[in-house]
């Protein structure tokens, strides 16, 4: 189970991390998980240069090792980087020492300020040695691209509904998001530059 839009209670629970911008100003924020992998962050690269936006890519350290290439482009191309762990762990399930070792080895390659927990899955005794060197990141609008469950047209539409003024949107650039991100990501773009929405980076 997972929540498409962040609810009152998780916000009182984690109150020092960030889920929206300000609503005042009529702008929004694409956001990308858990890549670069050549499966699927070029296409997302091309869609955002097609498009003239920027993104903020949440990189897993494995992945950049993997693909340094990939990192570099989305550094040459302008988009903001944000640190995932280097293994995309469940802090929930690690020790934390484990994971903010893991962190720190991310920010190696990284060397961000911002950083978002995978599966939004922290505890208050690994995020709070963070809050000095990272603003926090998680979201108030989940894509569900990396829902196997759910069809194509399903994910555009829980963007569409959710979105609003600051929002920070997730999409994931993973295997099994692709059907569902490449259908909804061009979409929501179009969707929004036409109601007048630019876009910004965290």
């Amino acid at each position: 189970m997972y929540l498409i839009n962040a609810p009152f209670f998780l916000r009182w629970y984690y109150a020092k991390v960030t889920f929206n911008r300000p609503r005042s100003e009529k702008k929004i924020y694409l956001t990308f998980d858990d890549g670069p992998i050549p499966e699927i962050t070029p296409f997302i690269l091309d869609t955002l240069k097609e498009h003239g936006v920027p993104g903020t890519f949440f990189c897993v350290g494995n992945n950049i090792d993997k693909h340094p290439a990939l990192f570099a482009r989305l550094l040459s191309e302008g988009h903001t980087i944000g640190n995932h762990t280097y293994n995309h762990l469940k802090g929930w399930e690690t020790d934390d020492e484990v994971y903010l070792d893991n962190i720190a080895r991310c920010q190696e390659r990284t060397q961000t300020n911002l950083f978002r927990p995978p599966y939004a899955r922290a505890k208050k005794s690994q995020l709070r040695p963070l809050y000095d060197n990272y603003e926090i990141v998680y979201w108030d609008v989940l894509s569900g691209d990396f829902d196997e469950s759910i069809s194509p047209e399903k994910c555009y539409e829980n963007v569409i509904r959710y979105t609003k003024n600051g929002s920070i949107i997730v999409f994931h650039d993973n295997v099994k998001a692709i059907p569902r991100l490449t259908y909804a990501l061009p979409r929501v773009i179009s969707y929004f530059k036409e109601k007048g929405y630019a876009f910004g980076t965290l």
